[in-house]
């Protein structure tokens, strides 16, 4: 039974493949090595053919793991303030004041909340409250009301600083 080969688990796998993203990062492998080895793990049926992948790479340093995982982290959350800033300032949709339960939006001149996009219909959706909630409906729109990029199939709840959306035309929802 002694010669007989485990079967690499995902658990294994994902530990060889850790090792390999961190000797790549430390800069200990080239980008081409580094390919070649993924695959090969992502490959290995077996926990030999695993440890062949890695066998020959030194130890992780504590420090420069730390180091590296510090400036990914950074590296992370200055992509994530990059793409905020990028991000299009949406005009304000303010929610009425208690003296009204119910807005329709749309194209038409009738509607309490006109949008002169032609991605809107003429009657698009409707705002309504329920109590201290607002719930947004869709009309039978032919291109849909959206609530933070989701389109919406029936009366969904809103609440300020959601992304509501008629057509092509996207709002920030706020109070007043």
């Amino acid at each position: 039974m002694e010669g007989l080969p485990v079967r690499a688990s995902d658990e294994d796998r994902d530990r060889v493949l850790r090792v390999l993203r961190d000797r790549a990062a430390e800069g200990r492998l080239s980008h081409e090595t580094f390919e070649r080895r993924v695959d090969s793990a992502l490959r290995a049926r077996t926990q030999a053919e695993l440890s062949l992948l890695v066998d020959d790479l030194p130890a992780g340093n504590r420090v420069l793991r730390g180091l590296t995982g510090a400036v990914a982290s950074l590296s992370a959350m200055t992509a994530r303030i990059e793409a905020a800033w990028r991000a299009p300032r949406l005009p304000r949709f303010t929610l009425p004041g208690l003296d009204r339960a119910r807005l329709v939006i749309g194209r038409a001149p009738t509607c309490e909340f006109v949008v002169t996009d032609l991605s809107v219909s003429r009657m698009h959706a409707e705002l309504r409250r329920t109590g201290n909630t607002w719930l947004l409906s869709d009309l039978g729109s032919m291109n849909g009301t959206r609530v933070n990029g989701y389109r919406i199939a029936g009366p969904t709840r809103v609440r300020p600083g959601d992304e509501i959306a008629f057509g092509r035309q996207r709002f920030i929802l706020t109070v007043d």
